[in-house]
């Protein structure tokens, strides 16, 4: 039996813990900054040369995944000697790059993405050109989140290229670094449209946000990056509940949750799409909204006696002000117990009404955990892990000062306060969109009796709802469920945060960085993996296939596999007629092989490639019309349509 002590289980251990090794992957996507200081600066390119020369000078700076991985192994390891105190002489300065679509075009002079235009079907790419000023009726920026109302942002003549962070432990550097940063920005012709700061809040206001709660409790683990637990590996070892999830939901490229395409231009391989939104919080608008609340409850004999504003907080967000779970601990706070406050180990399966954490709890329109019920298994409910590839990577931070009508001014009711948000993400429309509208904003979700098409239908009037997220949501009244058969009771919530600013960009990686110094992109488009074609897509949102821009590789609805051309025209089909599985057919990408096979007789292959045994490998669709199959740089099969 081996220990984790013993020298054998630790080099096993360490050589599955292989990204944090990574030296192409931006330092903080999977690893974290966890800085206490950041500055974004959003940047506006004048002119390419200079552009390009600054960004060479910079890449040197760009922080890794192993110098953050082990950076925060290093701190962790200090805390924990000091009793939980920082270490004082262990401190780093950190940047990263982001770009958004224009400014990869005008700094490569190349469009990114050839393939896409506004009459292209809604997907991530899709996503990305758009942007979220022209996205935000659909994310619910309207009214007073209408990008006419925003800091930052790509709209009018306002297009931001580029987003620079640095995040520091020490303010003292981090401004100090600024002004070195600004005067490099300036020579090189780079306008800075906005700069937004973030600290996080001090005293007993640490790591929590400006309504109290504490924040990243519920951020999903790294698979080969955080250690599995031994006993469940499902779970981060020390985190229970923390599910381990494929980087490639965060990470472009990398083994994904789910096999179904994700094509990607070869310029994505080891980025991540990055989300940044300026979240304005109404602090003492919030408290008072959820006192009022308590009144209504208590009138209709729907709350206890004993019930205080904090415990009807507590329901709104899922968690008490610790990060204590209300799953566990519905009628107080267990401030007193530090792992209750990291608790992940949740399960909704027996509140299917939401009688416990409300259906609209911030936790819940966030993460659905186990609250579906699996219709196959009546009684049953699906596992945690369904939602797998739904979720992301959030990096939030506050900024301004925290309410105190007793201080300053800047301390008072109007002061500008909230949220930094920024997520990563391999896909923007499955990823971030579907979160803020199919979940957060839908009132329909999830329904009360946990219907899992979670149809789209328009409540009636004086139709029980579940309610938009009231913490993070518009303006909602959600359906308080009281259980026994009893009506529910209608609570009222205003919009208490504001969208005050939002851009989309691309955190290319190390490599990738070097080639858009030089004006370089690869556009191709790229599969790689375990990968599954089939007539319609998992989601239902756009066939599988993989478009160039040239030539898309796509399976028919008669189960033909084909390369077409832009009129249509098909250039190269992998059988002469259509597949005796017809619709059922599937095309597959697996260790280096593309193949058909009917899934009702997986041993037979109705066509293949022939090029089996190469793990490594990954499917091409050229800018030229071919379509390739490469083993380290090196053709091993392609369709020959080269031109045609």
């Amino acid at each position: 039996m081996t220990t984790a002590t013993d020298p054998k289980e630790l080099l096993r251990i360490n050589s599955d813990l292989y990204l944090r090794e990574n030296t192409e992957i931006q330092g903080d996507v999977l690893a974290g900054f966890k800085k206490d200081h950041m500055q974004l600066l959003f940047l506006r390119f004048e002119d390419q040369q200079m552009t390009r020369t600054w960004l060479k000078q910079l890449r040197p700076l760009i922080a890794t995944t192993k110098q953050v991985a082990t950076f925060n192994r290093e701190f962790s390891k200090a805390r924990s000697y000091s009793g939980g105190d920082d270490p004082r002489n262990l401190n780093a300065l950190w940047y990263s790059i982001s770009f958004t679509y224009h400014g990869l075009r005008f700094i490569t002079g190349t469009n990114p993405l050839p393939a896409t235009t506004d009459s292209s079907v809604d997907g991530p790419h899709k996503a990305f050109v758009q942007g979220p000023a022209r996205r935000a009726e659909a994310l619910g920026d309207t009214g007073p989140n209408h990008p006419h109302n925003w800091l930052f942002g790509n709209f009018g003549d306002g297009d931001i290229h580029a987003v620079l962070t640095l995040a520091a432990d020490q303010a003292t550097v981090l401004r100090a670094t600024l002004g070195d940063v600004r005067q490099d920005l300036a020579r090189a012709r780079i306008v800075t449209i906005y700069e937004q700061e973030g600290a996080t809040l001090e005293g007993a206001r640490r790591g929590r946000e400006h309504f109290g709660f504490k924040d990243g409790v519920s951020e999903p683990a790294i698979k080969h990056l955080d250690e599995p637990d031994s006993q469940n590996p499902v779970y981060e070892k020390g985190h229970p509940g923390t599910i381990l999830i494929n980087a490639g939901e965060f990470v472009v490229g990398l083994e994904r949750e789910r096999p179904h395409p994700l094509p990607y231009p070869e310029w994505a391989t080891h980025g991540s799409f990055q989300v940044v939104r300026r979240l304005a919080q109404d602090v003492p608008g919030w408290w008072a909204g959820v006192a009022e609340q308590l009144k209504v409850l208590k009138e209709a004999k729907a709350a206890p006696d004993h019930a205080t504003t904090e415990w009807l907080a507590a329901r709104l967000v899922g968690r008490w002000r610790t990060g204590t779970p209300v799953a566990k601990c519905p009628h107080a706070d267990m401030s007193y117990n530090a792992e209750s406050s990291n608790d992940n180990d949740i399960s909704f399966a027996d509140d299917p009404e939401g009688t416990t954490t409300p259906l609209w709890s911030h936790l819940r329109k966030t993460n659905p955990r186990d609250g579906f019920p699996d219709e196959r298994n009546p009684g049953k409910t699906l596992p945690d892990t369904r939602f797998n590839h739904r979720r992301i990577m959030r990096r939030g931070i506050p900024y301004g000062l925290p309410f105190d009508p007793s201080a300053s001014a800047l301390n008072g009711p109007d002061a500008p306060r909230g949220l930094v948000f920024v997520s990563y993400q391999a896909d923007l429309f499955r990823q971030f969109e579907f979160i803020q509208k199919d979940w957060m904003n839908d009132e329909m979700f999830p329904k009360p009796n946990l219907n899992p098409q979670n149809d789209k239908k328009k409540p009636k009037p004086g139709e029980s709802v579940t309610g938009a997220d009231p913490v993070a949501g518009e303006e909602t009244e959600v359906a308080w469920q009281r259980g026994n058969g009893q009506p529910p009771v209608k609570l009222r919530f205003s919009q208490f945060v504001r969208t005050e600013g939002a851009v989309y960009a691309f955190m290319p990686s190390i490599s990738v960085l070097d080639q858009l110094a030089e004006g370089r992109m690869n556009t191709n488009m790229v599969v790689a993996g375990r990968t599954i074609f089939t007539v319609a897509s998992f989601d239902h949102t756009e066939r599988d296939s993989v478009d160039s821009g040239t030539v898309r590789l796509v399976l028919q609805r008669d189960g033909n596999l084909v390369v077409v051309d832009k009129q249509n025209r098909v250039r190269w089909a992998a059988l002469r007629s259509a597949s005796p599985a017809g619709d059922k057919t599937q095309a597959r990408f697996e260790d280096g092989e593309l193949f058909l096979i009917d899934p009702a007789k997986p041993q037979t292959k109705l066509w293949s490639s022939g090029t089996g045994g190469n793990p490594d490998a990954k499917l091409v669709v050229q800018m030229d019309g071919n379509v390739v199959i490469y083993k380290q740089g090196r053709a091993i099969w392609h369709t020959n349509t080269v031109g045609r």
